[in-house]
C-alpha cells in the first residue's frame, strides 16, 4: 500500500491540469511545493512521471499509466467521504452569480423559495469573474456567457439551462421623444454600455443590422453591470443592451420598452456549475430544481 496518499493527489492535480502552476492554485500551495512533491514521487515510484514541453507539463507513458488509474480511485474516496459527511436538507447555500442577476431577477423571487424551504439559508454572492468555487466556499455559481464550459474546471459539473437574446431596451417616454423607425436612429440618443462588454458590446450589434456610423457616436455613457445600465435607461438615459428577463417586469408594466427585436448576435448561454460531490447536494438539487422550473 502506498503511503504518502497526499503525493498521488498532487500528481493527479497537476496531470489533470498539465501545469504544476495551476495545480499549485487548486491545492492552495507554491508552484515549488508541486514540483517537490512530484520529484518525491518519482524517486519513489523510480519512473519519471512529467517531461516540460513548452509551457505544459506532459505526462510520460508511466506518468498517463498511473493518471489512468488514479484519477478514478480518488473520484471514488472523495464521493465515499461525501456520502459520510452529507449534509441534511436544513443548513446554508452559498449563492454566486453576477450584480444584475442576484439584484434583477434572484432577489426579488427569493421570497418564494424561502417560502417552500424555510429551512435553507441563502448567502449570496456576487461575481461576474469565474471564481474557484472550492477556496471561495461557493455552492453554486449561476454564470452566463460564451466560454463557461471552457473556464470550467473538469472536476466540477457545467450544466447548461437555457439561452436568452441580447436587446435594445429603453424608456418609454424615450421612445416617443425619439423618431425610433429604423435601428440606425439610435444613434440619436445616448448609447448606455458595459465597461467590459465582453461578447456583447454595441458595435457587434450594430455591424450585424448593418448600421453604419457607429464608430464616430459622441454620446457614450460607461458602467460596471447590467443593473446601472438598466437603471439608467429607466430614468430616461438613452438605451442599453441586455436580456429580456432582467427587465422584464419594466416590460409588463410599460416603463421600459425594446425598441427593436433585433437580437445581438451573441445569445447568453446559462449554467449551473457546481461540484457534483458535494456536501450540500441535496440542498442545491433542491434549489436548482426550482430555478430550473421559473421562467427565465
Amino acid at each position: 500500500m502506498f503511503k504518502n496518499m497526499n503525493l498521488l493527489v498532487t500528481f493527479e492535480c497537476a496531470a489533470r491540469h498539465q501545469s504544476y502552476s495551476l495545480a499549485a492554485a487548486e491545492l492552495c500551495i507554491s508552484q515549488a511545493a508541486v514540483s517537490q512533491q512530484m520529484r518525491l514521487l518519482e524517486q519513489q515510484l523510480a519512473q519519471r512521471l512529467f517531461v516540460r514541453t513548452g509551457r505544459h507539463m506532459q505526462l510520460t507513458q508511466a506518468g498517463e499509466t498511473l493518471h489512468e488509474h488514479i484519477a478514478p480511485a480518488l473520484t471514488m474516496i472523495g464521493q465515499g467521504i461525501n456520502r459520510l459527511r452529507q449534509e441534511e436538507l436544513a443548513g446554508e447555500l452559498c449563492i454566486s452569480s453576477t450584480q444584475a442577476f442576484n439584484t434583477l431577477w434572484l432577489m426579488p423571487r427569493l421570497q418564494e423559495f424561502a417560502s417552500l424551504y424555510p429551512q435553507i439559508r441563502i448567502r449570496l454572492h456576487s461575481s461576474a469573474s469565474f471564481e474557484d468555487l472550492q477556496h471561495a466556499r461557493i455552492d453554486l455559481a449561476i454564470r452566463f456567457g460564451t466560454e463557461v464550459e471552457k473556464h470550467t474546471p473538469t472536476t466540477l459539473a457545467c450544466e447548461y439551462f437555457g439561452t436568452s437574446p441580447v436587446l435594445p431596451v429603453c424608456s418609454a417616454q424615450l421612445a416617443e421623444s425619439l423618431p425610433l423607425a429604423a435601428p440606425a436612429d439610435l444613434l440619436s440618443t445616448w448609447l448606455v454600455a458595459l465597461e467590459q462588454s465582453g461578447a456583447y458590446d454595441w458595435p457587434q450589434w450594430f455591424e450585424a443590422h448593418s448600421v453604419p456610423g457607429y464608430a464616430e457616436h459622441p454620446h457614450w455613457t460607461y458602467v460596471n453591470s447590467t443593473d446601472m445600465a438598466l437603471s439608467a435607461v429607466a430614468n430616461g438615459h438613452g438605451v442599453t443592451l441586455a436580456v429580456p428577463y432582467l427587465f422584464q417586469r419594466q416590460l409588463d408594466s410599460g416603463e421600459l420598452m425594446i425598441p427593436f427585436k433585433l437580437p445581438h448576435p451573441n445569445p447568453v448561454k446559462r449554467y449551473l456549475v457546481y461540484d457534483p460531490n458535494s456536501a450540500r447536494i441535496t440542498r442545491l438539487k433542491i434549489f436548482m430544481a426550482w430555478l430550473k422550473a421559473q421562467e427565465i
